[in-house]
This record gives C-alpha cells, structure tokens and sequence, in this order.
C-alpha cells in the first residue's frame, strides 16, 4: 500500500495585482513545513508538483529546509494535471452579466465594494467568490474559454491516474498543488456530490496536506488538512 501527501500551496499574494507568489508568510509556512517532515525523517520516493508560481516555490521552501537539515528530497516532476481550476477568470468573466440579473451576487459585490479593512475585504471577496464559482460548478453559467468544471475534474483524475501508476508499490510520495485539485481527490476517495467537493476546497489550509492510502485498486482517504506544522494560530490562513 503506497501513502500520497497532496500537499496545497502557501499563502499567495491576495487581493494583489499577482496572486501567483507566495506572500512572505507563505515562504516562512513552507520552511516550516519542510523542517516539520525532515525533523521526523519522513521521506518520499518521489515528488509531483502543480505548474503554478505559488505551488512550485511551496516545493521550493521545503526542499530548501530538507537539505539545510541533511536530508535527500526528490527534484520535483512537473505535473500540468495538478493546475487549479481558473477561478479568477470565472470571475472575471461572468460578473459582470451576473450583476445586472442576480441580486445575492449584486449584495455580495457591493459588501466587498465598500470594505475597507483587509480581513473584512478578504471576507466579503471570498462570499462573492465562492457563490459565483458554486454557479460555474452546478453549470449555471458557462464562460467562454474557461475550463469547465467536469473537465477540471477529468483532468485531475488523470494526472492521478498516471502518476500514482508510474511508481513502485508500497512508495511514499507528495504533489504539491491548490485546493481544487485535493477536493478533486476527496471526491475520488469518498465519491462526494460536486457541491460537497466545492465546499472542502475552501477548508484547505495553506502548505496543510492530506494523506491518502493507494494500491491498484483502491484509494482511500487517512487524513484531511494536517498542519502540525503551524503552532501559531497567526500562521493559519486559507489563501
């Protein structure tokens, strides 16, 4: 029986021109994390990593705090399959037409308007955004361009597939990725509506990982959102 660590990114750059780059929070979450495994001598046999800014650098810290400690750690092999959904470009694209026919997201867009603080923008934002995208997942809209959701699924289940296959039995191994791509695999392991599985890839924290037990025919879940890591409660964060 292999065990698979998914592991989602660090806190990026929210509500920044460039949401794709680890905060400096995010940096000091990684090396924590690396220096949390390393300190415990778990080793993997090989390493996934999704093809953003935020996932590679995730990868980058931990690596980093393994060899400071003298620990050996894979180079990662990039895995396309492990990208996030476009949520930021489902956004973009239907807002606008959601605003003139939908009152909840009309409140939900004038609350963030009119915030001013940081944690009550974030918070109004992550309303806003989590309603438009639980439209795009049920296929209440359909922007162009945009990756649907099935597809998304269907994409991470095979890069799954294909990764978890390529190895030996009884292996260790991570991908470091978002939290659609986690939510995608929960589904997997526990057969969750699309709904249920939208609503667990907003409780990923970042640089927390989940751990799944795998073998040719099965794949089953052992824990969710692990963060042993960040003792301090200032360190959690979901973006």
């Amino acid at each position: 029986m292999g065990i698979l660590f998914l592991v989602r990114h660090a806190q990026a750059s929210f509500l920044e021109q460039n949401y794709d780059k680890l905060s400096k929070l995010g940096e000091v979450q990684s090396r924590l994390l690396g220096e949390y495994w390393a300190q415990r001598r778990i080793v993997f046999d090989r390493i996934g990593v999704g093809p953003r800014v935020r996932q590679k650098d995730t990868v980058k810290f931990v690596s980093d705090s393994y060899h400071r400690l003298g620990l050996t750690f894979p180079a990662p092999l990039l895995l396309p399959e492990f990208d996030e959904y476009q949520g930021e470009a489902v956004l973009e694209r239907s807002l606008l037409g959601l605003l003139e026919k939908d009152g909840s997201i009309r409140e939900l867009h004038a609350a963030f308007q009119s915030s001013s603080e940081t944690a009550q923008r974030r918070a109004t934002f992550q309303k806003l955004f989590e309603a438009v995208i639980g439209k795009w997942v049920c296929g209440e809209i359909c922007p162009q361009g945009i990756e649907p959701w099935k597809e998304f699924c269907s994409r991470v289940n095979s890069g799954l597939a294909k990764f978890l296959s390529a190895g030996g039995r009884g292996e260790r191994v991570a991908i470091f990725t978002s939290g659609g791509p986690i939510a995608i695999a929960m589904q997997r392991a526990l057969q969750l509506s699309p709904e249920s599985t939208l609503k667990v890839s907003w409780m990923s924290r970042n640089s927390s990982w989940s751990e799944f037990l795998f073998a040719a025919d099965r794949f089953t879940l052992s824990s969710f959102n692990s963060h042993g890591h960040l003792s301090d409660p200032e360190m959690l964060t979901y973006r």
